[in-house]
């Protein structure tokens, strides 16, 4: 069989279970650019490649000459796509075997955190400036800078999860709130708020409220906002934290590679340092299995909670959470209960 028909197949099988249209868009890239080299190795027209034709000799070599001006990240990358891809033909009875056993991939190394750097006093200053008004802005918003500083330390979540979140993922009695998100791959998680996070919340949706003439807020309508009442975006929020950064003045306790992200890591690695497990920063984190040669370790709701509040960034939050001035006093919003 044509090799762009059952890659044509391959790739709607992934819509269907609802990868991401980038994630997609990946896989295609990788299977379009390592089968050219194939194609070439093989001396065919690409158009011409047959899955048949895929030997383990040749799609070795055509992952040779991929890897030759790329990254090791990258050529893992593609090596996943292919191998998932091949073991579909094999499924699918258009090929006997999986050559990609026979394709070596490179060993990259751990990545290491990377927090904001220094004595873990960053946050505190990060926080306490922005509350101040530290952040100059055409049209200053501090209760909407503030809770996404905010939300990011004491949560964790990744960017795309902070700009998912609606009023509708907000849920649970005062005092135990949860926020539910929605993380890679679709997989949802419910994560602790403690009270302090609940006021700066309220004040920023009253302060929404009060700033565009609402009335109220739908479930459905996007938490978090530009000034124009539109939905926050990836760049917007990359662009909010920076400055945020900037007049807080620790720019420069960012590591190279990371922004919103830095503020995800600094959650996880305050937590670590006060003795939160693997398996509770597993599900804190969202993420899908514990680094190898740790076990599984049980917990209930209350210990996750537990490792959540444990935070230092509640220490700040909890300040700034007191009436004062530059900051709308909380009370009076109430969160629909969903989460």
């Amino acid at each position: 069989m044509s090799l762009w028909e059952v890659a044509g197949e391959f790739l709607l099988s992934l819509r269907v279970k609802k990868l991401s249209p980038s994630t997609v868009a990946g896989y295609d890239s990788d299977l379009r650019i390592v089968a050219e080299l194939a194609a070439r190795r093989a001396e065919v027209p690409v158009a011409e490649l047959r899955v048949e034709m895929l030997t383990a000799r040749l799609v070795r070599a055509a992952f040779a000459d991929f890897a030759g001006s790329r990254s090791a990240a990258s050529v893992n990358r593609a090596w996943s796509a292919w191998n998932r891809f091949l073991t579909f033909c094999v499924a699918e009875g258009v090929l006997e075997g999986n050559p990609m056993a026979a394709v070596p991939r490179p060993k990259q190394p751990a990545k290491a955190p990377k927090p904001l750097l220094g004595d873990g006093s960053a946050s505190v200053t990060l926080l306490e400036r922005v509350a101040a008004g530290a952040r100059k802005a055409r049209d200053p918003w501090v209760e909407r800078d503030l809770v996404v500083l905010a939300l990011a330390l004491v949560t964790g979540m990744r960017s795309a999860e902070l700009l998912g979140l609606t009023m509708g993922s907000f849920g649970g009695p005062a005092g135990e709130r949860r926020v539910q998100v929605v993380g890679k791959g679709g997989r949802t998680r419910s994560l602790p708020i403690e009270e302090p996070v609940e006021v700066l919340a309220e004040r920023y949706v009253r302060s929404r409220l009060e700033r565009f003439g609402l009335a109220g807020l739908p479930p459905s309508a996007s938490f978090l906002v530009d000034t124009r009442n539109e939905p926050l975006r990836r760049g917007g929020l990359q662009y909010l934290v920076r400055q945020c950064y900037r007049y807080a003045g620790v720019h420069d306790r960012v590591q190279r590679g990371t922004l919103v992200h830095a503020l995800r890591h600094e959650f996880a690695t305050r937590l670590a340092e006060r003795g939160a497990s693997a398996h509770e920063l597993m599900e804190l984190l969202g993420h899908s299995s514990i680094v190898t040669g740790q076990a599984y370790v049980a917990s209930t709701a209350r210990e996750v909670r537990r490792a959540a509040g444990a935070n230092p960034a509640y220490g700040v939050i909890g300040r700034l959470a007191e009436p004062s001035e530059g900051l709308s006093g909380g009370g009076g919003v109430e969160f629909p209960d969903h989460a």
